[in-house]
């Protein structure tokens, strides 16, 4: 099955740097297969039956390695089409720049979901679905107040952001896998 890695905060503003071909490696030598990074900011796609306690494995790696701990999310081919086709601002008329995604370790609990301040950062517009919320940010994401310490802090999880172009090139690679 393939799947992706969407590693948080690295190589960011000169910040975690982490080289792809270390991370490439780092999930070959825990015994994935067709390992491949896309752009530097970590995205690794690759096949593995388990993926049990990989995130884990991956996390502290790179801390023993790298000095610096950062979270690892993962998702299926599936679970990233899903994701795609479930996307409430995605209309004609969308200004696909515009679109974010942060993918959640784990799904919210209701309550928590109905803590969230909708009008936090307006015009910026969020919705909540499953594992994942879907951000529409017409200033930009530098802009805006729907952060991902916010949501980890909101919704007792953690989460990764990706922009929407960047989330259909994933699942266009994960594809022809």
């Amino acid at each position: 099955m393939t799947h992706v890695a969407l590693l948080r905060g690295i190589n960011v503003g000169g910040k975690n740097i982490l080289p792809m071909k270390d991370l490439a490696q780092m999930f070959a030598d825990a015994g994935c297969t067709d390992v491949r990074t896309y752009i530097q900011s970590g995205n690794v796609i690759f096949k593995k039956a388990d993926t049990l306690r990989l995130a884990d494995a991956i996390t502290a790696n790179v801390q023993k390695r790298f000095g610096f701990r950062i979270p690892v999310i993962l998702r299926t081919s599936e679970q990233l089409r899903k994701t795609i086709g479930d996307n409430p601002f995605l209309t004609a008329e969308a200004d696909q720049k515009a679109l974010h995604v942060y993918f959640l370790a784990a799904a919210p609990n209701a309550r928590a979901i109905a803590g969230l301040d909708r009008g936090r950062s307006a015009p910026d517009a969020f919705h909540v679905r499953g594992q994942e919320i879907y951000l529409h940010l017409p200033n930009g994401m530098a802009r805006t107040k729907l952060t991902n310490g916010y949501f980890d802090s909101k919704l007792s999880t953690v989460c990764t952001a990706r922009n929407w172009s960047t989330v259909l090139k994933l699942a266009e690679i994960m594809q022809a896998s």
